[in-house]
């Protein structure tokens, strides 16, 4: 099947954005928008408004995403704004994420779920820090297709080689993090250049528009390609005459496809059952796919409760000692032998920091020490020790029982965002200092 055959007007795409201060991200998704014709007439009317009371003659399509007075009055993005809107070709969700250094941490927000990054360059400046932080973060979180969209082409007379130099260096510095998929387009964000309409000023410019290749790059994965896991959400039990024997396991499936008399695993318990039979709003089925909600009922009586794992297929053996990758998302930091919640899918442990193994300096991609501990939008290795066993597989194998996050048990906060595994696969493992073992 064909790219194109493959982008139906049912598919769905979830994507990020992300760019450095004044790169014109807010104005390229405004020029998105409103060049595929998702904008609402009362919208576009508070915008032309809005610019109007600015001085400025055209409408600021940069207002149509920057919703937050905060960011009208600074001119920068500080929070994540989902946007959903749709083509004759494909429906979207995209998540608008800031580019300010300071707010690399919502960038994790919007792209933890996205299947696509599209990462802003200004032709004038070329790949800065926040660049490479942003390719980093899309690396780190396996975002599958990334996007280089080299914007303001206009400021620099439309010109190739500028964009063959930028093309290539971006090229370059995401194949060392482990990025396969890169496509580089020229557009002008402000000028609508390569947005939605091919541009008349780059006919040196062979390839897709930015919205096309949104419309046609593969998405989503073959559910039957992965193994089945099933976090039990809720555990019904209705004690009625009608349904006196009945006992179901609530909860969404995070990956693969669960079949009457499948195998099963429940973990960390580790034992073993067939699938008796699956309700899906009420009714009955023979099959259920991720991310489908649905109620899972065993042959055999087993003691399970919310937090376990009902998995077929191979899998992660139960343990206590998780290696992970994390980035840090709190302004308060954090140091070796700090007590944490770990909350993985539907389950909630006590778990203590065993060590900081290194930090990961995103320009050299070199591992520091993490003696010093992980400060906000700090990227680094820890070891983690956890109250119960968890069955976590590795990130790089499934995002969704591969991920967890750190929360502050005085108060709830969320501290980390985890990854299980190592975060690059090209990075080299140094020597980093390690702390004592705890007891």
């Amino acid at each position: 099947m064909s790219t194109t055959q493959e982008a139906t007007a049912t598919s769905l795409l979830r994507f990020a954005t992300a760019g450095s201060v004044d790169d014109g991200k807010s104005t390229l998704v405004g020029r998105l928008l409103h060049d595929s014709k998702s904008v609402l007439a009362d919208q576009l009317e508070a915008v032309e408004h809005a610019s109007r009371r600015r001085g400025q003659d055209a409408p600021d399509l940069a207002l149509l995403t920057d919703g937050l007075r905060a960011e009208r009055e600074q001119g920068i993005t500080i929070d994540v704004a989902y946007r959903y809107f749709a083509t004759a070709r494909r429906r979207f969700i995209l998540a608008d994420t800031p580019g300010h250094v300071q707010y690399t941490r919502n960038m994790v927000t919007g792209a933890s779920t996205a299947e696509l990054a599209v990462v802003l360059v200004d032709a004038r400046n070329g790949v800065v820090e926040q660049t490479r932080r942003h390719a980093a973060v899309a690396a780190l979180l396996r975002v599958p297709h990334v996007v280089l969209a080299v914007n303001k082409m206009d400021l620099v007379d439309y010109a190739e080689p500028v964009f063959a130099a930028i093309a290539e260096e971006f090229t370059g510095y995401a194949a060392s993090l482990g990025v396969e998929d890169v496509v580089a387009v020229p557009i002008s964000a402000l000028a609508g250049d390569n947005v939605v309409e091919p541009s008349r000023h780059m006919d040196w410019y062979g390839g897709p528009t930015l919205l096309e290749h949104l419309e046609t790059v593969p998405v989503g994965s073959d559910p039957t390609a992965e193994p089945a896991r099933f976090p039990v959400q809720y555990v019904i039990r209705p004690q009625s005459e009608e349904f006196h024997d009945y006992r179901g396991y609530a909860g969404q499936l995070a990956s693969g496809v669960l079949r009457v008399g499948d195998p099963v695993t429940v973990l960390p318990s580790g034992h073993t059952s067939t699938v008796a039979a699956i309700d899906a709003l009420g009714v009955a089925t023979e099959l259920a796919w991720a991310p489908q909600s649905v109620t899972v009922r065993l042959a055999d009586d087993i003691d399970i409760s919310r937090g376990d794992l009902i998995a077929a297929g191979p899998t992660a053996v139960p343990g206590k000692d998780i290696e992970a990758t994390v980035c840090h998302l709190s302004e308060r930091p954090l140091h070796v032998g700090a007590k944490v919640l770990l909350k993985h899918t539907t389950r909630t442990v006590r778990a203590l920091v065993k060590d900081i193994s290194y930090r990961i300096d995103i320009d050299t991609l070199e591992q520091r020490s993490g003696a010093e501990g992980l400060n906000v939008n700090d990227i680094g290795h820890v070891v983690l020790r956890t109250a119960e066993p968890l069955a976590l597989d590795p990130y790089r194998d499934n995002r969704r029982t591969g991920s967890f996050i750190l929360i502050d048990p005085a108060d709830g906060t969320t501290l980390t965002a985890g990854m299980a595994g190592e975060a690059f696969d090209t990075v080299s493992t140094t020597d980093a200092s390690t702390e004592e073992d705890w007891v």
